[in-house]
C-alpha cells in the first residue's frame, strides 16, 4: 500500500521522488515508454506495466490531479477522486452550483485538446546602421513545434485517441451527493480525460502525448529602415505551436541598438561632433566625414564658427519608418546630419607661436580685453544672469 492509501504508488511506478519537477516526470515517462511500448515489447505482462506507467504519468503530469493524489485521493477512481464519507464528500462550491446554477447541468461540453500556442518575446542587438537603413538578419529561436512522429495528435503511430469510457465523450460527469441540505447534483470535468471527452491510450513517446516538442529553428528577421531602439517587430505565426498541434502563436523581436563610436540618433536626425583647431575655426575649413552608410561627405566649417555651433547636412539623417519597406527600397524622407563643432584652444605654445599670437592680439586690439558677465550663452541670452533666469523660468 502506498503513502496515499492506494494500491499503486504513481511516484514509484515512474521511479521519481515526490518532489520531482514536471520536467523530471516527463523525462521518466519518456524513458519508460520507449522500453515498454507495445510496439517495442508485445509481451502481455509488459503491456500491463505500460498501462500503469501511463496512468501514473496522467496523474502526476496534471497539477490538479497530482494535488488530489498527494492529498490521498485517486483521480482515476470512478467516484472522481473523492475520498472519505463513502465517496459522498462535497464542497461549498458544490452547494452553490446546485442552488445558483454554476456548473451544475450547464452542459459545457468537452474541452478541445488543440489550443493556440503562447506568444514569445526575444531580444536582438543590431548596429546603428542596420536600424537606420534596414537589414535582414538570421536569428535562432528555441520554441515548440509540431511533433513529427505523431503529427500533433499526441497518439503513438498506428494508434488514435478514443472516446472516454467514463464520461462517454461529454468531458464532464454528474454526481449526486447527499448532504444536510438533501441531495446535491453537481457537474464537474471528467477526471479521467481532463474534460476533453477523449483519452490517449498509447501516448506518443516522442512528445509524451502533447503533440509538440521543442526544437531550434533559424528565421530571417527583416529590420525596417528607421526602426527605433526598443521597438518590437512581430513575426506572425512564428511563435510556439499549441498543445495538440494547435495553431502557432506570434514571435515578437525587441530591437536593441548598439552604441556607435561616431554617430548618435535623435529622432530623425543623426548627431556627430567635429573638433577643429582654433586657427581653422577662425579661417574656416573643409572636413572629410565618412557617413553612416559608408559614403564620403564633406563638412564645410564657416570662418569664425564658435564652439557649440552646428553645421547641418540636410537629408543625411534617419529615413522615415515604413513597416512595409524592405532593405534596399528607396527612402521616403530623411532627417538631417547635425555636426556640432568643438573649437580646440592650444594649451602648449613655443616661443614663436606665442609671439605670433601676441602680435595677432595686438593687431586686433584684443590685449587685456573681455568682460565678465557680458558673453552670450548658448541660448543667445546676454550674460550668466540671463541664462540663470531662463533656467528657472524655462
Amino acid at each position: 500500500m502506498s503513502a496515499t492509501g492506494m494500491s499503486q504508488d504513481y511516484y514509484e511506478t515512474l521511479g521519481v521522488g515526490r518532489d520531482a519537477s514536471p520536467e523530471d516526470i516527463k523525462k521518466a515517462y519518456r524513458r519508460l515508454a520507449r522500453q515498454l511500448h507495445p510496439d517495442v515489447n508485445p509481451d502481455p505482462s509488459v503491456q500491463e506495466q505500460f498501462k500503469q506507467v501511463t496512468n501514473a504519468y496522467e496523474v502526476l503530469s496534471d497539477p490538479r490531479k497530482r494535488e488530489m493524489y498527494d492529498m490521498g485521493a485517486d483521480p482515476l477512481s470512478r467516484n472522481g477522486g473523492m475520498g472519505g464519507m463513502g465517496g459522498q464528500a462535497f464542497t461549498f462550491t458544490d452547494i452553490m452550483d446546485a442552488f445558483f446554477g454554476g456548473q451544475g447541468g450547464t452542459g459545457r461540453g468537452p474541452t478541445p485538446r488543440t489550443r493556440r500556442g503562447q506568444d514569445a518575446l526575444i531580444g536582438v542587438r543590431v548596429d546603428l546602421a542596420d536600424a537606420v537603413f534596414g537589414a535582414e538578419r538570421e536569428i535562432t529561436v528555441d520554441t515548440a513545434v509540431t511533433c513529427q512522429t505523431c503529427g500533433g495528435k499526441g497518439a503513438a503511430p498506428g494508434t488514435d485517441v478514443t472516446t472516454c469510457s467514463m464520461c462517454h465523450g461529454r468531458g464532464e460527469v454528474q454526481t449526486v451527493q447527499r448532504s444536510f441540505l438533501g441531495q446535491v447534483m453537481t457537474t464537474r470535468p471528467c477526471a479521467q480525460c481532463h474534460g476533453h471527452g477523449t483519452v490517449i491510450p498509447h501516448p506518443c513517446t516522442e512528445c509524451a502525448g502533447e503533440g509538440r516538442v521543442r526544437a531550434r529553428r533559424t528565421l530571417t528577421l527583416r529590420i525596417p529602415a528607421g526602426v527605433n531602439d526598443g521597438a518590437r517587430l512581430q513575426l506572425a505565426g512564428q511563435g510556439e505551436v499549441g498543445p495538440g498541434g494547435g495553431a502557432a502563436a506570434d514571435l515578437y523581436v525587441q530591437i536593441d541598438v548598439a552604441p556607435h563610436p561616431v554617430f548618435a540618433r535623435d529622432g530623425q536626425n543623426l548627431l556627430a561632433r567635429a573638433t577643429v583647431p582654433m586657427t581653422q575655426a577662425a579661417l574656416g575649413a573643409t572636413l572629410p566625414l565618412t557617413a553612416l552608410d559608408g559614403s564620403e561627405l564633406t563638412v564645410e566649417v564657416p570662418a569664425g564658427i564658435q564652439s557649440g555651433e552646428h553645421v547641418v547636412l540636410s537629408g543625411q539623417g534617419v529615413p522615415r519608418l515604413r513597416s512595409d519597406a524592405r532593405p534596399g527600397d528607396p527612402y521616403i524622407g530623411r532627417g538631417d546630419l547635425i555636426v556640432e563643432v568643438d573649437v580646440a584652444t592650444p594649451d602648449r605654445l613655443d616661443a614663436e607661436q606665442t609671439e605670433l599670437l601676441e602680435r595677432l592680439a595686438e593687431l586686433r586690439g584684443e590685449q587685456g580685453s573681455g568682460k565678465v558677465g557680458t558673453a552670450k550663452d548658448r541660448h543667445g541670452h546676454g550674460g550668466m544672469f540671463g541664462w540663470l533666469k531662463d533656467a528657472f523660468n524655462g
